[in-house]
């Protein structure tokens, strides 16, 4: 690589990003430097104007920049139902299956005690709170729908969550596992099948 402090900086840079190695990075680079100088001020800006702009709903937890997300806002949303998820992306994915019409609580996160992220990490503390909200002397929220992520990091999340929410008297679910549609069986993992199985309707 050219010797050039601003463009290790850069490159060291977008490396941060998830899945971008350092070979990755130096494509990135030298690309917007020599063909996409425009563009490369343009991300910089949005990186700058998000980075300032942005932050966490209030009720939610998801990324806004108002106190309170439009999602929460929306007086047309089922207010019983409360569906936890792990990170912004998930809540985004959610959205557009059209299927969900009720809030979120984003969690920022997974429990994982080998990385130091304990219930204090992700905010569980905050989603008991909103659970425990009254509106007319009445618990607003009425089931609690898990919605994290079927890793190991994941399911040990929804455990705690719902052992948490156990004494509460919100109904728990958690998300169906199960075949994906348009997949076949002989090429779906055991696993996965075995969930499929036990999650029967």
């Amino acid at each position: 690589m050219a010797d050039s402090h601003s463009l290790e900086l850069l490159v060291q840079g977008l490396r941060r990003l998830p899945g971008v190695g350092v070979k990755s990075a130096q494509r990135m680079a030298f690309h917007l430097l020599q063909h996409d100088r425009p563009g490369a001020l343009q991300l910089a800006a949005a990186l700058e104007h998000a980075c300032s702009h942005v932050r966490h709903c209030a009720l939610c937890h998801t990324f806004t920049e108002d106190a309170v997300c439009p999602t929460c806002l929306d007086t047309r949303r089922d207010r019983s139902l409360l569906c936890v998820l792990e990170n912004p992306a998930d809540q985004s994915a959610m959205e557009r299956t059209g299927a969900y019409k009720g809030l979120y609580f984003v969690l920022m996160g997974k429990l994982s005690p080998l990385d130091g992220v304990g219930p204090r990490e992700i905010g569980v503390q905050k989603l008991l709170d909103r659970v425990d909200t009254l509106v007319e002397g009445q618990r607003e929220v009425q089931e609690v729908i898990l919605a994290t992520n079927f890793t190991a990091e994941g399911e040990t999340t929804a455990h705690v969550i719902a052992q948490a929410l156990k004494s509460r008297g919100v109904k728990v679910t958690r998300l169906a596992r199960g075949v994906p549609v348009g997949s076949e069986l002989e090429y779906v993992d055991l696993g996965t099948i075995a969930h499929a199985l036990v999650d029967r309707r």
